[in-house]
């Protein structure tokens, strides 16, 4: 080891006081320990409302005379989750990460309580879009603060945190939201949530204010919301909408709002997502494009889980949930893996691997249509799948906040999000049109009971055209996977 040089000890000093705590503590030191345990708790709320709203749909959509709508539901959240990305990576990149994260969460509960109390079904949708607002501010604030406030030795593990933080509720908030359904209605799922909201802002709104909650540069000028990236928002999300609307009334009218929606979304997805990002370049595009098609395939197949067990295996909507149960423990299982640090020179191979499980867990999942095939076989595909979705996402997180400088992570940021929610609308959009047109719409018509077994069979090509092409998606999500090893 060589001596430093006078001039340079005075600066070497003070970097090792200022990193030291850095190297010796980890997510739940006494340094990051109220922050961590805050934005956990954020996550938590947002996992448990996913796995209970997404346990408790089936029943609402059937008792609003919406199953033909289903998709809608789903997809209203994505798109309108893609305008308030954008927007919340710009204001926590030049104003702070602490009011989009604050405004999204209040956003989250109002948008529950809409749909809680809707009379129909256009409300209930109405509701979940705004939602969705309140869903891409948070998501995109907190990657922000992870970038601003943990170094990179720790990310992988608050990002495991993250994937941890969806056990419990995978496990309880089927059960709890089932039987709640079933014996209170599905409506005391929707409005009953809100209540947890208390304890995400209690803790993790005065850490992120005491670590992360100022801009960048507190004595620079506060630069101004760039207003074309706003205005590609806009149409980004306008453009979903059509697309998805388009794909709901099955008419040649329908040319008119598809041909519209494309008109706006192409321009904008070229100006929001890194250049590259369609094919595949090598590094942040390839990162970013991955992240799109691995959560795009897996949750819009995972969205029709509940009501093909529902409407064709006559499953109640408590053990409908509890089927996918296990999925979040193997999905905390998958990051866990890739938070090791002696696998990061494997990170690639891995993610290639996890791929591969997601491509094969959505291409079985169909055989539960057999009813020789036992229920209990979908649980198991569906946790593979989870365990590679695991490694997947979390490692798309980390490898984008490695790639990004502190001043572009919400940008950034916002980008993967971008391709996370609108691979999730469209393919939405494609797989909600295909299961009306082959009679999706008539699956739950008559299953106003548990068994349903009247239409059981005889409708399973409306889920055989969600199931395989988003298999196919996925399986080109394998060699995407191929091309995201960068020597950053």
């Amino acid at each position: 080891m060589t001596a430093l040089e006078p001039r340079d000890a005075e600066v070497t000093a003070a970097l090792l006081e200022t990193t030291a705590p850095d190297r010796a503590e980890g997510v739940l030191g006494r340094t990051y320990r109220a922050l961590s345990i805050g934005i956990v708790s954020v996550v938590l709320l947002i996992a448990f409302e996913a796995t209970a709203v997404g346990t408790a749909m089936p029943v609402a959509a059937r008792e609003l005379h919406g199953i033909p709508l289903y998709a809608f539901a789903f997809s209203a959240y994505f798109t309108t989750s893609l305008f308030a990305m954008v927007l919340s990576g710009q204001w926590a990149d030049r104003r702070g990460p602490l009011a989009p994260l604050a405004t999204g969460i209040g956003a989250f509960g109002a948008g529950l309580l809409l749909s809680g109390t809707a009379a129909g079904m256009w409300i209930f949708i109405l509701g979940r879009a705004v939602q969705g607002v309140g869903g891409g501010l948070v998501i995109v604030a907190l990657y922000v603060v992870i970038g601003r406030a943990y170094p990179e030795r720790i990310r992988p593990s608050i990002m495991a945190a993250f994937s941890a933080a969806w056990i419990v509720p995978s496990v309880v908030g089927p059960l709890a939201s089932g039987t709640v359904t079933e014996h209170l209605g599905w409506r005391w799922v929707f409005v009953g949530i809100p209540v947890l909201i208390l304890l995400p802002l209690g803790l993790a709104l005065p850490a992120i204010r005491r670590m992360a909650g100022g801009p960048t540069d507190a004595e620079a000028a506060a630069e101004p919301f760039d207003r074309r990236r706003i205005r590609l928002a806009l149409g980004i999300s306008a453009g979903a909408g059509l697309l998805q609307y388009a794909g709901q009334e099955l008419r040649w009218l329908s040319l008119v709002p598809a041909l519209a929606g494309a008109a706006l979304l192409v321009p904008a997805v070229r100006g929001l997502l890194p250049a590259g990002t369609v094919r595949a370049a090598r590094g942040l595009p390839a990162v970013i494009l991955l992240r799109g098609m691995s959560a795009g395939s897996f949750i819009v197949a995972e969205s029709f889980v509940p009501l093909m067990l529902v409407t064709q295996r006559g499953l109640s909507p408590t053990l409908a949930g509890l089927s996918l149960a296990a999925g979040g423990l193997t999905w905390a299982l998958g990051s866990y893996v890739l938070a090791r640090p002696r696998l990061e020179p494997h990170r690639g191979a891995l993610m290639v691997a996890g791929m591969v499980l997601v491509t094969l867990s959505i291409l079985a999942a169909p055989a539960v249509l057999i009813e020789s095939v036992p229920v209990w076989t979908l649980a198991a595909v569906w946790g593979v799948g989870c365990f590679g979705m695991g490694m997947v996402i979390a490692s798309t997180s980390v490898l984008l906040l490695k790639l990004s400088a502190p001043q572009e992570a919400g940008a950034n940021s916002a980008a993967l999000q971008i391709s996370d929610g609108l691979s999730n609308a469209l393919l939405l959009a494609a797989g909600g049109a295909a299961f009306a047109a082959l009679g999706g719409g008539a699956v739950g018509a008559g299953a106003h009971g548990a068994a349903g077994s009247g239409t059981a069979a005889a409708h399973p090509g409306a889920f055989m055209v969600v199931f395989l092409p988003m298999a196919a998606v996925a399986l080109v999500g394998v060699w995407v996977a191929t091309r995201v090893r960068t020597d950053a």
